[in-house]
């Protein structure tokens, strides 16, 4: 994301901004609230005078319009964020419109800000100069390939052969069908982690030396247990991501999970559940607050949870937001999408 200006008087106000990934449009999904205005190009219909016995043909025009939001949805896999609301500035005030948000599209967001929006903004402004990373595991027959985002792997392709013994012309093959699968998802980051069990990313990546040298130069290798989901996770949990991306918010997010749940296990410094945090709050517990995306766009819709979270950064709590389009989230979700780590245990 590449923020152009900057208007802001005790966080509200405006900022202008480039969309430059589908990680940006992911974080916009969290940003934009009902009321909120935002201004874009976009096109329109205009109805000329000539034109009413013959509607088809009304012309769109390309104009920019300010509009109020009322929803926002996000197209994953049309790389596009729709949002509907009614028009504000420009023509046909009062009417309803919906911006199409992609990559390279220019927009301005009038809004009281909230420290976590504007810690978005900040995150996803570092991560646009991090280097992109793409997770490929491997064990005989079977390979998953994903690229990591700022809200979690996303796979991109996935391999099965049947290669009985894993031996000869087969086994080539296999090694073939996942390196040109690879080199494609590979294409625009700057490095891979081949990860998975056993010796077989090693001979895989022999077969790559040799076929694709110029790829074999962006991998690294890391040993995991598992292959697919699971193991993304294990790579993630290792800090291999870390290693090249420095800082890496998913491989926070699976770092603080693992903590929970060890607290969680040993009934220790650990509370999970609205009730139950927000009492270790009423303590000063509460270290490290969890939060996951979802819970916190569906709290602010109804009852505000803004309040509360002031009362966590007030007494030197850390926020964390948690994505739940990877495992991470989902598990905090399972535990109803807010956890605490405290800095003592308390009585729940």
């Amino acid at each position: 994301m590449k923020i152009q200006k900057k208007q802001l008087k005790l966080n509200v106000g405006e900022i202008s901004l480039v969309v430059e990934s589908l990680d940006d449009l992911w974080h916009l999904k969290y940003i934009l609230e009902p009321e909120d205005i935002v201004y874009s190009f976009t096109k329109r219909r205009v109805e000329g005078a000539t034109d009413k016995l013959r509607p088809e043909k009304a012309e769109k025009r390309t104009v920019r319009l300010g509009i109020q939001v009322e929803n926002v949805e996000f197209h994953k896999f049309a790389n596009r964020l729709r949002v509907h609301g009614t028009i504000t500035d420009g023509m046909d005030i009062g009417s309803y419109h919906t911006l199409n948000i992609e990559d390279g599209t220019n927009l301005s967001v009038i809004k009281k800000w909230k420290n976590d929006q504007l810690e978005r903004i900040r995150e996803s402004e570092i991560a646009a100069k991090r280097p992109k990373v793409v997770i490929a595991t491997i064990e005989e027959g079977e390979a998953s390939i994903g690229l990591v985002r700022q809200y979690g792997v996303e796979e991109s392709s996935a391999v099965r052969q049947s290669l009985g013994k894993g031996e000869g012309n087969q086994r080539n093959e296999f090694f073939g069908m996942v390196t040109y699968q690879l080199k494609n998802a590979a294409e625009k980051v700057d490095s891979v982690i081949l990860a998975g069990p056993g010796f077989t990313k090693e001979d895989f990546l022999d077969f790559v030396k040799a076929k694709e040298p110029e790829l074999a130069k962006k991998i690294v290798t890391e040993d995991t247990t598992s292959i697919g989901v699971s193991g993304f996770q294990e790579v993630l949990r290792r800090g291999a991501v870390d290693r090249i991306m420095e800082e890496s918010r998913i491989g926070r997010e699976a770092s603080l999970i693992e903590d929970l749940m060890r607290e969680i296990a040993m009934d220790a410094k650990a509370a999970y559940g609205m009730d139950d945090v927000r009492n270790a709050q009423g303590m000063g517990a509460v270290e490290t607050l969890l939060i996951t995306d979802e819970l916190l766009r569906t709290e602010r819709e109804g009852a505000s949870i803004d309040d509360f979270l002031k009362e966590v950064e007030h007494s030197q709590g850390r926020i964390v937001v948690f994505s739940t389009e990877f495992e991470p989230g989902k598990k905090l979700d399972s535990l109803g999408g807010i956890a605490a780590l405290l800095r003592f245990k308390v009585n729940t």
